[in-house]
């Protein structure tokens, strides 16, 4: 397992943003202890090329030049170009390592998958695992599939990739919850909303039908748009996972037998890193 891992992405926050750096900080010095044989790279900053696959020019030069606040819950810190173009380029360098035969994992921030070609929203600036898919693509991928079970909808990602026909995206998440949007499957995207409180049975069966219908379009390079804001505990959402059923995500990964590489997006739960480890260590085993 290789983590793809930066320290100065804790270097910005604002009070009480529930996008805080805790939410990494906490993990690290977790997965370092349990799992002393897994390497860490310090991943380079995506270039403007790599950036400008997924975003408009003036979407680039908006985050570039930051010079007020987003929307209320995407500001614009300092240095967020720097912060948002490194998550970017963990996310490329672990699909990268993925196709080399590699596990990989960005434990990144900020997360990506709300941020559209045009507009940061939703505590995202870049799309990650879009930036990573369309990089893939031109490097050595034919088909790429993205499997997003954070729970609130990847619109961003959806809109960046529907209509491709070399890549197939599937997204598990509350609905009515933000961004509101994802109800509707169309060409190469299938979107699963749940209601608030779904058992975590059906959640589970759900993502599992989720990952093979991706499967079905025989991929050679899945992404995993990894969120852990549909555990029970989250302060943010209203959903029914358990530590055990993120491990069983991992466990089906590891079974799909493709190269994969996930990216961190959401998860606001004190309970993240131990989340995040359940899902790594049934993946890695």
């Amino acid at each position: 397992m290789i983590i793809f891992h930066d320290a100065s992405c804790l270097e910005y926050s604002l009070p009480g943003h529930p996008e805080r750096p805790a939410r990494v900080a906490r993990a690290v010095p977790l997965l370092r202890e349990r799992h002393p044989e897994w390497k860490w790279r310090t991943p380079e900053t995506a270039g403007e090329a790599a950036l400008l696959r997924a975003h408009s020019p003036g979407h680039f030069n908006s985050v570039k030049n930051a010079a007020r606040d987003f929307d209320a819950d995407t500001p614009a810190y300092p240095n967020i170009y720097d912060h948002a173009a490194r998550s970017a380029g963990a996310a490329i360098e672990a699909a990268q390592a993925a196709l080399r035969g590699e596990r990989a994992f960005s434990l990144m921030r900020p997360p990506g998958h709300h941020a559209t070609a045009d507009r940061a929203m939703g505590f995202c600036y870049f799309n990650n695992v879009a930036i990573a898919a369309l990089n893939a693509l031109d490097n050595g991928a034919e088909r790429v599939a993205i499997w997003d079970f954070d729970g609130h909808h990847g619109n961003g990602t959806e809109a960046i990739v529907a209509g491709n026909e070399r890549i197939r995206f599937a997204s598990i998440h509350q609905f009515p919850a933000y961004p509101g949007t994802g109800t509707n499957s169309f060409a190469n995207i299938n979107n699963y909303p749940l209601a608030p409180l779904t058992p975590r049975e059906e959640i589970v069966e759900t993502a599992g039908k989720a990952l093979e219908n991706l499967l079905a379009f025989r991929p050679d390079l899945l992404l995993v748009s990894a969120g852990f804001d549909a555990y029970a505990r989250d302060p943010l959402l209203q959903l029914t996972l358990e530590p055990e059923d993120f491990a069983a995500f991992g466990e089906w990964l590891r079974k799909t037998d493709l190269p994969a590489a996930v990216a961190l997006e959401g998860g606001y739960s004190s309970d993240l890193p131990q989340l995040i480890d359940a899902f790594l260590t049934a993946w890695n085993d």
